[in-house]
């Protein structure tokens, strides 16, 4: 491909602005938007409030006065949409824990605070390709929509769901901003996994504790019923399709300098069975009569849930006292690794980086998986830090930089390869 399509003022703008852009995400910063309770409002009308000054024309989605959504549309020159999609909530945080200040401190080269990096740096780039765009009058070669929603970290419904429901949200393609790169490895998220959480409930027959040989101990059966759900079920062969071949090989080259290259392939090969939540007897000195756990089960892309879960209950049949209580699921989606929009991706990565771009698979999923299962092309991408959702997450100036120009770059290189009538990509 030819160099990186950027229009030159935009390109002008971004550089001439850097101080702007760093600006940007300590405001948000500033904002505490910790979920739950995930009160949005005011960093949502702010962002709003800085388009709109510009002249981006912004649609304001609220299911929940203190959770909106913002849509900001800019009309292209192609009749193809892109649009880059970011969250402004975050998870909480005890301040007490963090030696810097969680809304927000910058030290040199580091930025500071809750959502650093996930995600209120890539939400402060992407307003300023907007801006960019807006303030130059530079007419983007597709339109070019903006998503910031709220309530993303509890996986509820007043934030992206809502968008979906209220407007007609039909992107030709989507690019979510988590990161995606830490570390020095560059990465453009391109599947995700499956999901099954079970929940397992075990009865048994109460006793004194001094005299156990009387009762049925359920605790014992439910975490025999887990060991054997491990053993038989999690050590079989996933029946993963050809086509994920390429991208778990990528995957174990992004992992390649934390984990050993055999680890990575079977958390691919093989379901991963974690227990998340056990609970069960009243007293040290009683046999517990009930107990129930709570399991993470996760699945390749392609993977079909219908076989996983009767391979499941099959593994479990028949073990007295032990039903499953409750199934919810989700399946695992990809996008292909030369879709256009991989490939635009990977370039405008390309553009800002050196070294090798992998196109991997996530190890979990969000919205992304939803968003490809109904037809749309969407990626993960962003530069950050590998400090998301923990004490003193941070993120740096360079990635906010880097951030910004390859969003910017990004929505050149999806034009230049969608105009064969390509872009969409068939219902995963």
């Amino acid at each position: 491909m030819s160099e990186p399509r950027a229009p030159e003022p935009v390109e002008r703008f971004l550089a001439d602005n850097r101080a702007d852009l760093v600006e940007t995400a300590e405001v948000l910063l500033g904002h505490d938007t910790a979920n739950p309770p995930g009160h949005t409002a005011t960093a949502a009308s702010w962002i709003a409030s800085r388009l709109e000054g510009a002249g981006v024309d912004v649609e304001r989605i609220a299911v929940d006065p203190e959770k909106p959504n913002l849509v900001a549309t800019l009309p292209g020159v192609a009749d193809r949409t892109l649009c880059l999609v970011g969250h402004h909530d975050t998870v909480p945080f005890d301040a007490s824990e963090w030696s810097r200040d969680p809304l927000g401190e910058r030290d040199g080269g580091r930025l500071y605070g809750r959502g650093a990096t996930d995600m209120k740096g890539a939400v402060a780039a992407m307003a300023h390709v907007a801006l960019a765009y807006a303030e130059t009058d530079a007419a983007p070669p597709v339109d070019l929509q903006f998503a910031f929603v709220s309530d993303e970290e509890t996986g509820g419904d007043a934030g992206l769901p809502s968008v979906r429901e209220a407007i007609e949200f039909v992107p030709d393609a989507c690019v979510i901003g988590e990161t995606t790169s830490r570390d020095g490895r560059c990465a453009v998220s391109i599947a995700d996994r499956g999901a099954i959480w079970l929940t397992l409930e075990a009865t048994g027959e109460a006793a004194h504790g001094s005299r156990p040989m009387l009762g049925i101990n359920a605790i014992d059966r439910l975490t025999a019923a887990i060991d054997r759900l491990k053993r038989e079920f999690g050590t079989r062969e996933l029946d993963v399709a050809p086509e994920m071949e390429p991208i778990v090989e990528e995957s174990v080259g992004f992992h390649g300098e934390e984990l050993d290259a055999e680890t990575v392939r079977d958390l691919f090969r093989y379901p991963t069975v974690n227990l998340g939540v056990i609970e069960g007897g009243s007293a040290v000195n009683t046999v517990p009569a009930s107990a129930r756990a709570e399991i993470d089960i996760r699945l390749t892309a392609t993977v079909k849930t219908h076989d996983a879960l009767g391979s499941i209950r099959r593994c479990l049949g028949g073990i007295e006292g032990i039903s499953v209580a409750d199934v919810s699921w989700s399946r695992g989606s990809y996008e292909p690794i030369d879709s256009p929009l991989v490939e635009a991706s990977t370039a405008a990565a390309e553009s800002v980086v050196e070294g090798r771009i992998y196109r991997r698979s996530a190890t979990g999923g969000g919205d992304a998986k939803d968003l490809r299962h109904d037809g749309i092309p969407t990626v993960e991408f962003g530069f950050g830090t590998d400090t998301a959702h923990a004490v003193d997450e941070y993120t740096t100036v360079d990635a906010l930089v880097r951030n910004a120009k390859a969003y910017a770059r990004l929505v050149g290189e999806f034009a230049a390869r969608v105009d064969d009538g390509t872009a969409g990509s068939d219902d995963r």
